[in-house]
């Protein structure tokens, strides 16, 4: 089975107090890890989970459904819609 890693290249300063810094430290060594591997092993599945709720839409079952229906049977353009697209098209 091949591995594949990838290099950390981009750096990311952190302003701690000592005793933050000690905290730290103290808790990688007990994980039997160096501070930045701690800190990336419990804040980016966090920053994952802030992302996946900031960009993903939850839809009921009732819109859901909805959703669907507009997809299958798209209504008519109205006049607004159409006068957009030719405004659109005009400055292309």
């Amino acid at each position: 089975m091949t591995t594949i890693t990838t290099a950390r290249e981009d750096r990311v300063e952190l302003r701690t107090t000592k005793e933050e810094k000690r905290i730290l430290a103290t808790a990688a060594a007990y994980e039997r890890l160096d501070v930045t591997s701690f800190i990336m092993r419990t804040v980016l599945p966090a920053a994952r989970d802030v992302l996946d709720r900031a960009e993903r839409i939850a839809l009921s079952e009732r819109d859901t459904r909805r959703v669907l229906e507009l997809l299958e049977h798209p209504p008519k353009p109205t006049a607004a819609l159409r006068a957009a697209a030719r405004r659109r098209t005009a400055r292309s």
